[in-house]
C-alpha cells in the first residue's frame, strides 16, 4: 500500500504542468474527452508496466537517448500532422488511425524517456515491487491529465478551431525542437544546420498548411466534444 500510495503522489504532482499534461489539454480541444481519457489510461497502463518491469534494465536494452530522439521525433511528427488535419466528414477511409490510436500512441511516445517513466523505474527497484508501483502511477497519471482534459474540453467549447489546431501544432512542434536540442549531441547544431532545419520545418509546415486549407471542414469553433460517440472514436 505504502508504494502505490507513493508512486500515485509522486507521479500527480510530476506532472503538474508536465508536457503530457499539456499534452491531454490539447487533444481534449480535439477529440472527445472521453476518447482521450481512454486513450491516456491505456498509453500510461502500458507505458509503466514496461517502465516496472523492465526496471534499472531498460536502458541496457535501448540507449535513453535514442528513446528520447524518436520521441523528439514524433512530437514534430504529429504537430505537423495537426496543421494538416483530418476532414470530418466522407473520408472515414482515410483515417490511418482513429482518435483513439492516435492519442495512444502520443501519450506512449511522451512518456518514453520521461520524468515520471524514469520515476516509476526508480520506484519500481526501490519498494522491490512491480504492480503496486504500477497502478500508483497509472492511477496518478489519469488523476493529473484528467484535470488536462477538463480544462482543454471547455477551452474547445470557447476557443475558434484554427487557434486551437495551431496551438496544438505548435506546442507538439516546440516539445519535439526541445527534445532534439536536448538529447542529440552539441557539435550538430551549427548555424548551417540550425538554419536548414529551420527552413525545412517552415517549408514542411506551410506545405501541411496548405493541404490543410484544402481539407478543412471550416467549422468556427472545436466542436469534436460534441460529436456522439462513434466507432471511428475508438
Amino acid at each position: 500500500m505504502t508504494a502505490f500510495i507513493a508512486s500515485l503522489i509522486f507521479v500527480v504532482l510530476a506532472e503538474m504542468g508536465d508536457k503530457t499534461q499539456l499534452l491531454a489539454m490539447a487533444f481534449a480541444c480535439k477529440f472527445r474527452w472521453q476518447t482521450v481519457m481512454w486513450a491516456v489510461f491505456v498509453a500510461t497502463a502500458a507505458n509503466h508496466l514496461l517502465a516496472a518491469a523492465a526496471g534499472s534494465y531498460l536502458t541496457t536494452l535501448v540507449p535513453l537517448a535514442t528513446i528520447k530522439i524518436a520521441a523528439a521525433a514524433s512530437f514534430i511528427i504529429f504537430g505537423l500532422w495537426t496543421i494538416r488535419g483530418d476532414t470530418l466528414e466522407g473520408e472515414d477511409k482515410k483515417y490511418h488511425y482513429s482518435p483513439f490510436w492516435t492519442v495512444t500512441m502520443a501519450f506512449f511516445m511522451a512518456e518514453m524517456g520521461d520524468k515520471t517513466q524514469l520515476a516509476t523505474v526508480a520506484l519500481a527497484v526501490k519498494y522491490n515491487t512491480i504492480i503496486p508501483v504500477w497502478m500508483g502511477t497509472t492511477v496518478g497519471m489519469v488523476i493529473s491529465n484528467g484535470f488536462g482534459i477538463i480544462v482543454g474540453n471547455v477551452m474547445g467549447r470557447h476557443i475558434p478551431e484554427r487557434a486551437i489546431k495551431w496551438g496544438a501544432a505548435l506546442l507538439f512542434i516546440a516539445f519535439g525542437i526541445y527534445g532534439l536540442f536536448e538529447n542529440l549531441p552539441g557539435q550538430i547544431w551549427s548555424p548551417a544546420v540550425v538554419g536548414a532545419s529551420a527552413a525545412a520545418l517552415a517549408a514542411a509546415m506551410y506545405i501541411m498548411a496548405r493541404i490543410g486549407a484544402k481539407r478543412a471542414s471550416a467549422l468556427p469553433v472545436c466542436e469534436t466534444t460534441e460529436v456522439p460517440a462513434s466507432g471511428r472514436d475508438i
